[in-house]
């Protein structure tokens, strides 16, 4: 019988657990047989509609900085404020004393592709990049940036989200 009894335990100690499965009732359970993550329903994101901007002359209109005139692509409005796009087209001349200032955005996500000419911008440990017609960069929430410089030509497509956020100037 100690043999017996010696295997009983072994095969007891080599037993896989209880899965969550066995132990939960079916009726908690989703279709994949697994309890859900959360009871309370996720939220849904705000309905959007069809928007469409064109180019018209005075669609540029000055904005957060006095060396940029924006251009709002309606993308704010059709996303309840979920997504702002617009198209910066800078001033020239570019005068460092007025545009290198350390700053930040507070957003969730912000990406600028150069649409025209070229912009150079130094980023908190990425160091200084110029960025030409077809780059496209991706900045962190709240990375301290500076323009350096533009060309006269520069434009930029930036893209951020949520559409109503903060610039916190450092300098």
């Amino acid at each position: 019988m100690p043999k017996a009894k010696a295997a009983r335990a072994k095969a007891k100690a080599q037993a896989k657990p209880k899965s969550i499965a066995r132990t939960t009732s079916r009726s908690r359970l989703n279709k994949r047989g697994a309890l859900p993550l959360s009871k309370a329903k996720p939220k849904a994101p705000p309905k959007q509609r069809f928007t469409a901007s064109h180019l018209g002359g005075a669609d540029f209109r000055t904005g957060l900085r006095s060396y940029a005139a924006y251009r709002d692509l309606g993308i704010s409005d059709a996303t309840a404020g979920m997504v702002q796009a617009h198209v910066i087209r800078f001033i020239p001349p570019c005068r460092p004393e007025e545009v290198s200032k350390l700053h930040f955005h507070d957003v969730d996500f912000q990406m600028v592709y150069v649409l025209k000419g070229w912009i150079k911008t130094e980023f908190d440990r990425e160091g200084a990049m110029v960025m030409q017609a077809g780059s496209c960069w991706i900045q962190p929430p709240r990375i301290k940036l500076k323009v350096l410089d533009y060309s006269d030509d520069c434009e930029v497509l930036e893209i951020i989200l949520p559409a109503d956020f903060k610039t916190v100037e450092l300098e």
